[in-house]
């Protein structure tokens, strides 16, 4: 009887062993895997502006969300001089500046990723005038760029010239990806389009172009003007418009221009949107030289003479000035039109203001929601100010900007009030912002997130604890021995019920 206890004990062991062992060896494989590179991929854009060029590093996971990366900012460069269309008589020069970026931009990146690192330059609007003005100074410029990073590590992927309309959708996109109107986390942390969410419109303001771009009430009304977009296998229609030579400096050029005309003197001319007491001297090429002046200027330019402007710091009279630089009449009281006869459907839901029309408002102490009565007693407040009370005011204080300030607002009104028909009502709607989290608001993301729909997703490369034929030969072996010891557990016991069987059949007999 012992004899026969003691392989049922040994088979059920060998059974509860390797039950156990088949389960833990499952567990260890699935838990300890380890995902490994693609990992990261990352991205350099440089929007080359008309002011400056900004460099911006991105990184994403190589396992894309319906084709196109979650991509976020890892690193902001301001390169240091002007904007690379003022390099059109010295394009070599360039690689100085561009050098200085780059270098920290490269300590950044994991030096094994350089050379699959992608480069795109993508000029704006000062590009966009130089190639106006002169095209093969910008012809170049650009192959100055594309001449400089041949000697760099990273994949130069080209530098061009980007169109009016493709910047207003790229700075669509960046704001509505960063405020997660096409992407969000569900409860199993896994990225998913957001139910029914509405789409934010963007108000960029750069030196020499502005854009405005949104989803109009009913896109197919305004089909011609709307440029469609596919992202993260959703299309939206987009209404965008570039407004050439109204950025922040070209507009300002052209008040100038609009003063020194206006003036009885040409040496010394008053400018009301400059701070009262404030003097400067520019050259005639500094106002006049821009294409975007050229129709006013004046029979005797002489490019070097300079002329005194000397700031008056009359809110009404600049607001009066400003005015004339838009074209209110060509509209006619048409309600799909903003200025210069240019037809726009009627703005809706919220926008999201950035680039200069921030540093703007930033300037005039106002931030997040505020009403457009606020907005104006701050303008006129900013605009009565000394050029000496100014320099407190001031959160940084830097010349070329702070003459300008009273301008730009001045600007902003117009644009925003009488050009594209924002009122006191629909005004709290526009929200003046700069970044979301640590990404800047800027077209280069939307860039970036466009051409990563180009950019093929790579599958994951998983290791695992124990190799695939050995997992499944352990899994195979242990099933087995689990199904032998079962089944010699289940003869055990048929046996031994069959003996039990046999004395009661006899001791039957007996008694009869």
């Amino acid at each position: 009887r012992m004899l026969t206890r003691t392989p049922s004990v040994v088979a059920q062991v060998f059974l509860l062993l390797s039950i156990v062992l088949v389960i833990a060896i499952a567990v260890i494989q699935i838990n300890q895997q380890q995902v490994l590179s693609p990992g990261l991929k990352y991205g350099i854009v440089l929007d080359a502006g008309s002011s400056r060029t900004t460099v911006y590093v991105y990184e994403w996971p190589a396992e894309k969300e319906n084709n196109t990366g979650v991509v976020s900012q890892t690193y902001k460069c301001n390169v240091k001089g002007p904007g690379i269309s003022s390099y059109e008589s010295s394009p070599g020069a360039l690689a100085k500046p561009l050098d200085d970026c780059l270098n920290k931009v490269k300590e950044r990146i994991p030096v094994h990723l350089h050379k699959n690192t992608s480069v795109y330059l993508g000029a704006t609007a000062g590009m966009r005038l130089l190639r106006l003005q002169n095209e093969s100074a910008a012809n170049e410029v650009l192959a100055s760029i594309q001449n400089y990073f041949r000697s760099q590590p990273f994949e130069f992927r080209g530098a061009q010239i980007i169109t009016g309309p493709e910047e207003g959708v790229y700075g669509w996109i960046t704001a509505n990806y960063l405020m997660g109107n096409f992407l969000e986390r569900n409860l199993w942390r896994t990225w998913v389009h957001p139910y029914r969410k509405e789409t934010m419109g963007a108000l960029d303001l750069g030196g020499a172009s502005t854009q405005i771009s949104f989803i109009p009430e009913d896109p197919e009304e305004h089909f011609n003007s709307t440029l469609q977009v596919k992202l993260y296998g959703y299309n939206y229609n987009v209404y965008t418009h570039s407004y050439q030579c109204y950025g922040r400096d070209e507009a300002e050029k052209r008040l100038l221009a609009l003063l020194f005309q206006k003036s009885n003197t040409s040496a010394n001319v008053d400018n009301p949107c400059y701070p009262q007491n404030y003097n400067t001297a520019l050259t005639m090429k500094y106002f006049f030289g821009s294409l975007c002046t050229q129709s006013l200027r004046p029979a005797n330019y002489y490019p070097n003479q300079l002329v005194n402007f000397h700031g008056t710091g009359d809110p009404g009279l600049c607001q009066e000035m400003v005015s004339l630089l838009f074209n209110f009449t060509a509209c006619r009281d048409r309600e799909d039109c903003s200025f210069n006869g240019i037809h726009q459907p009627r703005a809706k839901g919220n926008f999201v203001a950035f680039s200069g029309f921030y540093y703007t408002i930033n300037a005039l102490n106002l931030s997040g929601h505020f009403s457009l009565d606020d907005f104006n007693s701050s303008m006129w407040f900013f605009c009565s100010q000394s050029w000496s009370q100014l320099q407190f005011m001031l959160p940084k204080f830097e010349e070329i900007y702070a003459r300008s300030y009273c301008f730009s607002a001045n600007f902003i009104y117009y644009l925003l009030v009488h050009g594209y028909n924002f009122n006191a009502e629909t005004w709290p709607q526009i929200h003046f912002q700069k970044e979301v989290g640590n990404s800047s608001i800027a077209w280069s993301l939307g860039y970036m997130l466009s051409l990563t729909n180009m950019i093929p997703a790579e599958g994951k490369l998983i290791q695992l604890p124990l190799k695939p034929p050995l997992f499944a030969g352990l899994l195979v072996f242990l099933t087995a021995t689990a199904l032998l010891c079962l089944l010699f557990l289940v003869y055990l016991c048929i046996a031994s019920h069959h003996r039990k069987n046999i004395p009661r059949v006899e001791h039957v007999f007996i008694a009869e």
